[in-house]
């Protein structure tokens, strides 16, 4: 699988010469078959340096390198994958207070869409 293709690379780049700002995640990371979940919001122009936040059983927030998420290889064949369906829909500070608070990059992404799902579900009750 590519990891970054040509819109997600340039949409990263740009976040990147945005330093500081509280980007919403561009795309999600994932190991298949265990641990490890990457939530990237820019790019350095080295082509190669993310930030956001990396999730190996204890998130964090920094960089990491997409050289070395390619280079992982899984058994039977596989490697580290992205998440097509993701949409980041958060800055990338909720995103790490959650996971914090979560454990996890995978427990904050059900709490925050399930909160997020209840408030639209209530909004919805009290205009009827």
């Amino acid at each position: 699988m590519i990891l970054l293709t040509p819109d997600l690379r340039e949409r990263l780049l740009a976040n990147g010469r945005e330093r500081g700002a509280d980007h919403v995640p561009v795309v999600k990371f994932f190991n298949p078959l265990g641990e490890g979940v990457w939530l990237a919001t820019e790019l350095d122009d080295d082509g190669d340096t993310l930030f956001g936040i990396a999730d190996l059983g204890c998130p964090e927030l920094g960089s990491f390198s997409l050289e070395e998420l390619a280079s992982i290889t899984l058994p039977f064949g596989m490697g580290i994958e992205r998440d097509i369906l993701f949409t980041g829909d958060f800055p990338i500070s909720v995103w790490a207070e959650a996971a914090r608070e979560a454990g996890s990059i995978r427990a904050a992404e059900r709490i925050l869409y399930r909160a997020r799902q209840a408030r639209r579900d209530g909004v919805g009750r009290a205009s009827s």
